[in-house]
């Protein structure tokens, strides 16, 4: 439900940035791929050096250079992986065609002959090099680099039986896409096994791409629902033969979400409850598959998963655990003491607060254990704004913020690992994204002239949102941002737009470039007079404490919905707001929120564009909602009162519905269920069914061009714009 919120759409980027950009092995530069080459840049004086030229990345027969998507190099930097001709698998281009390059013999040569096309997914060197292990077609296989010769170490899977890679939940609500990580001595591969035999499948059938319906079979674990059963073996890459961890717990129960090993012979592991309410550290005997606990904490709403390095292999993810002091302890982050903390933990379950104070970590970065220092994203000050903090790594002392005062808005940091040099981007709502090479420990910039500072007045434009707070009646402040009309004249009334999601898993409200822009409106809203609003209420992911994120805990769709009915009484109460012309509308989740503020507050919003809603809790994958519902009961009590369906009685206004039929994520059935009970109560509103189109609805010639204008006439018809 969340696949077009920031979160998300951050996770990509980095996915994306880590798949461009490798550091060097001593962290003073980092290679990228630029003009079908391989380059090097060494800081920071910036010198290039060609690794792999154009007729190095073109294959003997070929008149073209790979076009490189992603790289890694082997421990010792003789062989290149090169991953290339990508597909995408639900969210991420995370298969395709991998080759090697040995700079010795100067030789390219191709993984997987005789698998099918773009098969391969998340090709990894083992740690001495001799050996490439990938997963294809649900197996795992390792290809030996001397004979190039491949071998499949798993020959059981299948579309419901995954070997080294994860199921559609596991990938959209975890991350998890990665499944599998070579031993430190190169003689056996830990990975997970995912059974979907007893997960039913959702059918989307395909009407248009022949006069016969195709269905298509998604699995897919609904709410209610038990997890798919996950487990963990140790394979013996000579033996082929798996020992399976005795991880506790019934494999249908449980969620595992991270492993790393520690050792030739221990991994740590990390486990979830189907409530996700408890987190299960285990050390594991990778021999005998003894699991012994090392840390477990619990938490009376749910527990997030956070990620430390996870950046695995090209366009692959898994949350790793980041080890410090020789593997003794390992870096942790927690709610618990009712903000977000990181920790350090001992492998005997000693800890150490590491970020004291009422301080919420946004993303923990890097760390330096030489210098003992942490670096981390933090902003207590206002939660719409993100900076580079750092603290001391043994916990003494207070953190203190490391991102100019003079730059307000939001950074973000990619830190190298010697801790010295960073990548810093930067922008805010009146300038547009910048970057820059700093050294981190002082944050001077490599280059003066090409520096954020030197080139921030030039990159200003004139500001399109203004930020504020408003206060409800119920003593909840939430952060807003407006866009006024072009023309603004404070003795006319103005037409209300809500822009909401309002929902855990993402802001709407950040001092970000671009805050304030509607992308599906064709035109100018401002010009066309219309006041635009986004509020962030209570249990979206603000650095505001744990309290104001997990208060919507069994209540997404009432507390939440009810603060953005408060706000928006307050900003109705603008002398220039026209309370007869108030429109809602949102995305995914956003469009679940506006079917709940139409129908729950009809007497405030007359008017709700909801594009691929949930229309019924009960519908959605079982890890997303679970997590912030809870189990459901035999009644599904608590999940009838969270859900739009339950009070479509009460429309009174205007609703256009807008779903994708081929939605893998949202599934079509919310639109159809909605409909009927729409129609049970005599209510009339308008449907847009775009076939066979996923969950971002841009599939096919024509279509986002389409979607803009069917949204745009339809706020201009029943929310007209312009003062009066």
């Amino acid at each position: 439900m969340k696949k077009y919120t920031l979160i998300f759409l951050g996770l990509l980027l980095a996915a994306l940035a880590s798949a461009q950009l490798r550091w060097t092995p001593d962290g003073n530069g980092y290679y990228t791929a630029e003009g079908n080459e391989l380059v090097q840049y060494t800081l920071p004086a910036f010198q290039k050096t060609v690794i792999l030229s154009q007729t190095d990345l073109t294959p003997v027969g070929a008149t073209q250079p790979l076009a490189v998507k992603g790289f890694s190099f082997s421990a010792d930097g003789q062989a290149v992986l090169l991953y290339t001709n990508t597909r995408r698998v639900w969210r991420y281009e995370t298969k395709g065609d991998y080759w090697v390059y040995q700079r010795a013999t100067k030789t390219l040569s191709k993984l997987g002959k005789g698998r099918p096309e773009a098969s391969l997914m998340f090709a990894k060197f083992s740690p001495d090099g001799k050996k490439v292990a990938y997963v294809s077609q649900q197996n795992i296989y390792v290809e030996d680099l001397a004979s190039m010769s491949a071998t499949a170490l798993t020959t059981d899977g299948h579309r419901k039986l995954i070997n080294g890679t994860f199921d559609w939940v596991y990938e959209e609500e975890f991350s998890c896409r990665d499944g599998f990580d070579w031993s430190p001595d190169s003689q056996h591969i830990a990975y997970w096994q995912i059974d979907g035999s007893k997960i039913r499948d959702y059918y989307m059938i395909n009407t248009t791409d022949s006069v016969y319906s195709r269905i298509i079979p998604v699995e897919y674990p609904t709410v209610g629902e038990k997890p798919s059963p996950a487990k963990l073996g140790v394979i013996n890459i000579t033996t082929r033969q798996t020992q399976w961890l005795a991880i506790p717990g019934e494999l249908d129960n449980h969620y595992l979400v991270r492993t790393e090993w520690r050792s030739p012979t221990e991994l740590f592991v990390q486990q979830l409850n189907r409530a996700q309410n408890t987190n299960t550290i285990y050390s594991c005997n990778s021999q005998t598959g003894a699991a012994t606990v090392v840390y477990r904490e619990s938490d009376p709403a749910w527990i997030e998963v956070f990620s430390f390095d996870g950046s695995t292999s090209a366009y692959g993810y898994r949350h790793n655990f980041q080890w410090l002091n020789g593997r003794k302890e390992f870096l942790w982050q927690s709610e618990k003491d009712g903000w977000n903390h990181l920790y350090r933990i001992g492998v005997d379950g000693k800890e150490t607060l590491i970020t004291p104070g009422n301080l919420d970590v946004i993303e923990y970065l890097s760390l330096n254990e030489k210098g003992n220092v942490i670096y981390f994203l933090a902003s207590p000050d206002n939660a719409t704004q993100r900076y580079l903090y750092r603290a001391r790594l043994d916990g003494k002392g207070k953190a203190e913020r490391v991102t100019p005062a003079s730059q307000p808005g939001t950074h973000d940091y990619l830190i190298s690992p010697n801790g010295k040099w960073a990548q810093h981007s930067f922008s805010n709502h009146y300038t547009r994204p910048l970057e820059e090479w700093v050294d981190i420990t002082s944050h001077k910039p490599l280059n003066d002239k090409e520096s954020i500072a030197a080139r921030m007045t030039q990159a200003q434009v004139k500001p399109l949102a203004e930020f504020f707070k408003v206060k409800t009646e119920d003593g909840v402040e939430m952060d807003g941002w407006v866009v006024k009309p072009r023309n603004f004249d404070p003795a006319k009334k103005y037409p209300v737009v809500f822009f909401v999601y309002t929902e855990p898993a993402s802001q709407t409200v950040r001092d970000v470039f671009g805050a304030g822009r509607n992308r599906l409106y064709q035109g100018d809203m401002a010009a066309d007079g219309y006041l635009y609003v986004s509020l962030d209420s209570r249990g979206t992911p603000a650095p505001k404490g744990r309290g104001w994120r997990k208060s919507i805990y069994k209540k997404v769709g009432l507390l939440n919905v009810r603060d953005q009915a408060m706000g928006a009484k307050e900003i109705l109460k603008w002398p220039y707001a026209d309370a007869d012309r108030v429109a809602v509308w949102g995305w995914s989740g956003g469009g679940t929120t506006t079917l709940h503020l139409l129908f729950q507050y009809p007497d405030i919003y007359k008017t709700g564009i909801a594009v691929a809603a949930v229309a019924n809790r009960a519908t959605y994958d079982n890890i997303y909602e679970e997590r912030y519902m809870g189990v459901p009961d035999a009644g599904f009590s608590d999940y009838k009162k969270c859900s739009p369906i339950t009070y479509a009685r009460n429309l009174k206004g205007n609703l256009l519905y807008i779903h994708g039929t081929g939605d893998d994520n949202v599934h079509y059935n919310n639109a159809e269920m909605l409909v009927n009970e729409l129609i049970k109560h005599g209510k009339q509103f308008q449907i847009m069914p775009y076939p066979n189109r996923a969950h971002g609805i841009y599939e096919g010639e024509g279509t986002s061009a389409h979607l803009a204008a069917l949204y745009t006439n339809y706020l201009r018809t029943h929310c007209p714009p312009g003062g009066r």
